[in-house]
């Protein structure tokens, strides 16, 4: 406990260190030096904003980005300014913009879950999975993988996480992405999803598309959202708080915006009664004692704080200094496998009735985007920053033992810290030319960005590795020796630990046109350098027409590359049992490479995409698109191999009592196939009100194209390192297709919003040694969201919803499937809305 307690204390003074830089990054904008005031008048025509000051060119900018237009203006010119955080929506881009009105009706608190209800090409399962993967929110865009979306806060890119997603039977299993749901939901003004040319406007690890966060840059006034949740069989109950305010900087368009949220999840518990046996056969105990006693399946108690600060100070007309900051502190308490009495790995005398080890997280993730915009140096707009940024994750376990020290054991460990940062430092620019063979400007952004990745292991206490020798105390195995190490978690030993680090030379450029008045082209590409990976060249090319100023066509034809972030290759986490432990080996260890791993080669894409726009009528939109990505040398985990020649191998490598192990690989290359159709049209009826219809659809099949050979070492053992069940992990643990059905009513002060999700089938993998037969195939559900809303006053507003308004569960788990966890999950653990059952919310929302 004193170790408990002295870690904690050192999470704490990071904490309150990090505070203090916030709270000094934001006392920065003030001390700004007063800006001499703008002269120059804005002119008439869009080109000319690149000669305003900056203030006004990236409002400028930032209009065109949110432009409902389908064509593009007579005066508009092509392409994205670096001025703007915003993507531009209607051009050779597919681009899906929610608005932090829609975020909020959904009655969601965490940025991926709202994303998740509102737009069907997402998917964000409420619960992560087992163990460290239930410690961060990931969400699947396209039903390819969570690191396969790059994640970005007003254009720039967001660092991932220190925690690698581990453990089997989730749809987040084998990734490592950032996690969005960190930033407070006040501080959002809008979402944008990018799901074609991501790639050449992001960077190349946006296979899958790009998840844009925008923040408000309000000069006035500011909300206040308080909401109150539970679940309908009473547990789960969570206070969310969130709130922003913004003012004026200076006089010539500066601002400063502060935003705060505070989240109090309590836990919930589906879990089923213990099965068999609690005690030894034979104890009458076992025909009286309550088998209400695992907490596995369900949501973690969990703290979260969270702020922001989004800025920007005018020096002089055409510069301009701006910042970004978000800082958040998470506390986790999560629920573990349940250790009977009878389990050998149980110190009876310090357990007598079990034990349900605890495991503590706590995390700490701070950005910092640092910058200096100008609207006109050099005829040109500039974009130049540092940013850097930063996610810990400190873990112990709890109310648990290492049985190899008999009754002197703790029962609490420090297991392992994860620390993932990345430094950011770029130029980006933004040129116009004018020519007179082109009806438009030609628009030319290029930059140049190094990036300092690393990730760094640290290890846990020597009693969280220890092998004390103690053989089993009592029972009928007393003197038999048992696997070392703390339950359920073995910590990370000191041979584990180390700082491994990457440098990234990004050299991008990116032309886009108009050939004629209403056919534009953008052409796109990064020449990217690795120290370790390598040099990768990507490029992009898209095309739209608008037929009349009511319909256009666009395609696309992108390459990607991702490498392998720095967690999947130096990950280690290890699980114990009562005589052996399981273990994910980082993949460059000697340990790893005793079973044929070898060095990790980057993801190489290819996507192709058509699409449409349409305004069939004056309020109704429709958007279409199909599309095609390829992914060569896919990252993922092996399979868990075992056996008595492995534990072998893995002993003779310095690694004993590991009778399981995976490590990361590139197992097979596959292909998504899939389309998407969203559209919207608004009725206004007069005394009725008005009413809003949604329609959005998305289904995407994932197959595999080709399997790489099995390393020699392993097939002489008979073992594969992608067999069928991690082939189920990778395409099939989420649905292939979702709809949502939308109609939002207003009229006055009244307001009620109705959603109908479908979502199709998937399947639950409880376990890596379940057959095929043996899995638990989900069937479509149906789930219905509803929100009744009232406005008090004019800026005060109140609303009463449920999600899931009908208590539907999923599909329930098939015998083999719950006894492969003990009857820990009765239902399906990946279900893309959770299995808590029907949520009910009490929220108000006050505007000042």
């Amino acid at each position: 406990m004193t170790k408990l307690y002295r870690a904690h204390m050192r999470g704490k003074k990071e904490y309150a260190a990090s505070c203090a830089v916030w709270v000094m990054l934001a006392l920065s904008g003030y001390a700004a030096q007063a800006q001499t005031q703008a002269v120059a008048s804005r002119k008439k025509s869009a080109p000319s904003a690149a000669h305003a000051p900056v203030a006004a060119a990236r409002r400028a900018a930032a209009a065109r980005a949110q432009s409902e237009a389908i064509t593009v203006q007579a005066a508009a010119v092509p392409g994205n300014s670096v001025l703007s955080p915003s993507t531009r929506e209607h051009s050779t881009v597919q681009v899906y913009r929610y608005s932090a009105e829609q975020l909020h009706e959904t009655g969601q608190t965490n940025i991926l879950a709202a994303i998740a209800q509102l737009s069907p090409a997402v998917t964000s399962s409420p619960f992560g999975g087992i163990g460290g993967n239930g410690f961060n929110k990931t969400m699947q865009l396209r039903n390819l993988g969570a690191d396969q979306t790059l994640m970005l806060v007003n254009g720039k890119r967001r660092h991932v996480d220190a925690n690698f997603n581990y453990y089997q039977a989730g749809p987040n299993y084998g990734t490592d992405p950032a996690d969005l749901s960190l930033i407070p939901m006040s501080a959002i003004d809008h979402v944008e999803i990018i799901t074609e040319g991501a790639s050449a406007l992001y960077g190349q690890d946006a296979e899958a598309g790009a998840v844009n966060i925008v923040l408000k840059e309000n000069t006035q006034g500011g909300t206040l959202n308080l909401q109150n949740s539970g679940y309908y069989p009473g547990d789960g109950q969570s206070f969310d708080g969130n709130a922003d305010y913004g003012i004026r900087l200076g006089h010539s368009g500066g601002y400063l915006n502060f935003a705060g949220q505070v989240t109090n999840q309590l836990a919930t518990n589906r879990s089923g009664d213990y099965p068999g046996n609690l005690y030894f056969a034979g104890n009458p105990l076992n025909q009286t004692v309550n088998r209400d006693v695992q907490r596995l399946a369900g949501t973690p108690r969990t703290l979260l704080e969270a702020g922001s600060i989004n800025m920007a100070y005018p020096l002089s007309p055409q510069f301009e200094f701006y910042n970004t900051s978000t800082y958040a502190h998470k506390d986790i308490t999560e629920t573990e496998t349940y250790r009977a009495p009878s389990n050998d790995n149980v110190v009876r005398a310090l357990h007598p009735n079990g034990m349900e080890p605890l495991w503590l997280g706590t995390e700490n993730d701070f950005q910092v985007n640092d910058g200096i915009r100008s609207s006109n140096f050099l005829d040109m707009q500039w974009d130049a920053y540092v940013n850097y940024g930063r996610d810990q994750m400190s873990n112990w376990i709890t109310n648990t033992d290492n049985p190899t020290m008999g009754v002197a054991s703790p029962t609490t460990f420090y297991t392992g810290q994860f620390i993932s940062s990345q430094l950011s430092v770029g130029l980006k620019s933004t040129k116009f030319f004018h020519t007179a063979l082109l009806p438009r400007p030609i628009n030319l952004s290029y930059g140049f960005e190094y990036r300092h990745d690393m990730y760094q292991v640290n290890p846990g206490d020597a009693a969280s590795v220890l092998n004390g020798g103690v053989p089993v105390l009592d029972g009928p195995d007393k003197g038999i020796a048992v696997s070392a190490g703390a339950v359920d978690k073995f910590g990370v030993p000191a041979a584990a630990g180390g700082t491994l680090s990457r440098n990234i030379y990004d050299g991008s450029v990116n032309v886009d046109l108009y050939a004629t008045r209403n056919w534009e082209w953008t052409f796109g590409g990064h020449a990217v350098g690795y120290s370790d990976e390598g040099v990768a060249a990507t490029g992009s090319i898209g095309t739209r027409y608008n037929f009349s100023k009511n319909f256009a066509l666009r395609a696309n034809a992108n390459t990607g590359y991702r490498p392998p972030t720095l967690a999947e290759e130096a990950f280690f986490a290890e699980t114990t049992y009562p005589t052996y432990r399981t273990a994910q080996l980082p993949v460059n260890s000697p340990w790893a490479k005793v079973l044929g791993a070898s060095h990790l080669k980057g993801e190489q894409s290819r996507s192709f995409s058509v699409g449409m726009d349409a305004t069939l009528l004056p309020n109704w939109t429709l958007t279409a698109n199909l599309y095609r990505i390829s992914i060569n040398d896919r990252l993922f985990n092996t399979s868990q191999f075992g056996g008595t020649d492995v534990e072998n191998l893995l002993a003779g490598a310095g690694l004993p009592g590991v009778l399981y192990a995976s490590y990361y690989s590139n197992p097979v290359n596959t292909t998504t196939n899939g389309g998407d159709i969203s559209t919207a049209y608004t009725w206004h009826g007069g005394g009725a009100g008005t009413f809003q219809f949604r329609l959005g659809v998305n289904i995407a099949d994932t197959e595999i194209s080709h399997y790489h050979a099995t390393p020699s070492t392993l097939a002489d053992l008979g073992l594969s390192t992608f067999n069928r069940t991690n082939e189920e992990y990778l395409i099939h643990s989420a649905p292939k297709n979702i709809e949502n059905l939308t109609v939002v009513w207003n009229k006055g002060p009244y307001s009620v919003r109705v959603q109908e999700q479908r979502f199709g089938s998937y399947t639950w993998v409880a376990s890596p040694s379940l057959t095929q037969s043996q899995w638990t195939y989900a069937a479509p559900s149906y789930i219905t969201n509803l929100e009744l809303g009232y406005d008090i006053f004019k800026r005060w507003h109140f609303a009463i919803g449920a999600y899931n308004l009908g208590n539907h569960y999923p599909t329930k788990a098939n015998a083999a499937s719950r006894a492969a966890l003990q009857n820990s999950f009765i239902y399906a653990g990946n279900s893309p809305y959770g299995f808590n059952g029907g949520m009910y919310y009490v929220k108000t929302s006050l505007k000042f």
